[in-house]
């Protein structure tokens, strides 16, 4: 292996982020190779339509692919999904609003640039329908929203990315001239605030996956309610929706609390990092032991985290070097070139989850007993994104 890798670097041979090509804009056009209609990504059959987080994640993460590089084919594939599953009369296939799933508000954030490009109202009142959701939703005593209510009292960290980054969107968009705005936007802060003093682990300093207020889940402890263990990309998930709802609302008082907790996760990251690739484990508070294994999708989470991070201010800029160099690291251990000429990322746990019909228990053997795939939408999602990111601190993007 070594002379390999001598041989390698002797003969030139480029990593692939050195490459002429921007892999943010090759890692679209697999995924658009691998799937030629928008309605099957994330492996949902051929000719079923489902409206779903994990397809709205990765389309959001093409649009902008589109735009960072003049690929306009790139929105044109998003749309495609968005005038399928939007019909004529404002409904959405699939989707119940009754249900209170936050889920289902995630694959909403496309319809902000789709509504605004096309004009078509049906876009626009499925964006009001969400936000109204948002605002009946269930929630604890304490003002935090359920994860669904189908899972009562509980909050993930999941939740966060799916609900926070589209509600401060909306709210910044549509109500920010109003009165109400600072109400909503005290709202927002409250759920990271919440679901961050809810799950925190004094003894690792990392975030439990969920907690349950009620503390009836088998899973949780009766005490604190939290479940067992740290899992990486919940935490990657909680990461990635502090910087994205940064975004929309600044820096103030207000957002001060997002800031210290998104501070707190970039420092207490690397103790937890796996010491050979610098990538972090599926279990993340048990790093090396027996079973656990490095995962894609929340470890490009993390360094998609800092990279946008830093660009915006929100991070101090001594981390950016090395958040790019994570960035290479995460290229060389996850991603490959096919024979065909796309790229795969590897290594994606493929879903993982508490309680629900499979009784999942959220204990080590669980996490790690989850399939382990290809190309999952949560990790090309952020790869796309992490891939624009990088192409901007090197200075290869100018937007």
């Amino acid at each position: 292996m070594l002379c390999a890798a001598i041989v390698g670097v002797s003969c030139g041979e480029q990593p692939l982020y050195d490459g002429e090509q921007p892999l943010a804009v090759r890692m679209v056009e697999s995924e658009i190779a691998r799937n030629p209609s928008p309605t099957t990504l994330d492996g949902i059959p051929r000719g079923k339509v489902k409206w779903n987080y994990t397809t709205g994640l990765e389309l959001l993460a093409m649009i902008d692919a589109g735009e960072a590089y003049d690929r306009p084919d790139f929105y044109d594939y998003a749309l495609r999904y968005y005038d399928t599953i939007v019909r004529p009369d404002h409904s959405v296939i699939t989707y119940k609003r009754s249900n209170y799933n936050l889920d289902h508000i995630c694959p909403g954030r496309p319809l902000f640039t789709i509504a605004e490009r096309t004009g078509e109202e049906r876009y626009r009142a499925v964006l009001d329908t969400l936000f109204c959701q948002l605002q009946e939703h269930p929630r604890n005593d304490d003002g935090g929203f359920w994860h669904k209510k189908a899972y009562p009292h509980q909050m993930w960290l999941d939740g966060l990315y799916m609900a926070e980054p589209f509600y401060a969107e909306y709210a910044v968009r549509r109500m920010g001239d109003r009165e109400s705005f600072e109400q909503l936007k005290a709202d927002i802060v409250n759920q990271f605030v919440l679901v961050g003093s809810h799950t925190y682990d004094p003894a690792t300093g990392l975030y439990r996956h969920a907690y349950d207020d009620s503390r009836e889940m088998f899973w949780c402890d009766k005490t604190t309610g939290q479940s067992e263990h740290a899992w990486g990309r919940a935490m990657g998930w909680y990461a990635v929706a502090l910087v994205e709802t940064l975004q929309y609302l600044g820096v103030d008082e207000t957002t001060r609390p997002m800031v210290d907790i998104l501070h707190h996760i970039c420092e207490v990251l690397p103790k937890y990092a796996d010491p050979e690739t610098g990538m972090w484990y599926q279990v993340l508070d048990q790093p090396g032991r027996e079973g656990n294994y490095v995962e894609a999708t929340g470890s490009i989470m993390f360094i998609y985290t800092m990279l946008k991070g830093v660009r915006l201010g929100y991070l101090p800029a001594e981390l950016g070097p090395e958040a790019q160099r994570l960035y290479e690291r995460f290229v060389d251990r996850f991603v490959k070139e096919n024979p065909d000429g796309t790229l795969s990322i590897t290594d994606c746990c493929a879903v993982a989850g508490l309680g629900g019909k499979e009784m999942r228990s959220g204990k080590f053997d669980y996490y790690i007993s989850e399939p382990i795939i290809e190309n999952d939408c949560k990790g090309v999602g952020p790869f796309i994104w992490a891939s624009i990111e990088y192409d901007r601190a090197k200075g290869r993007l100018k937007i």
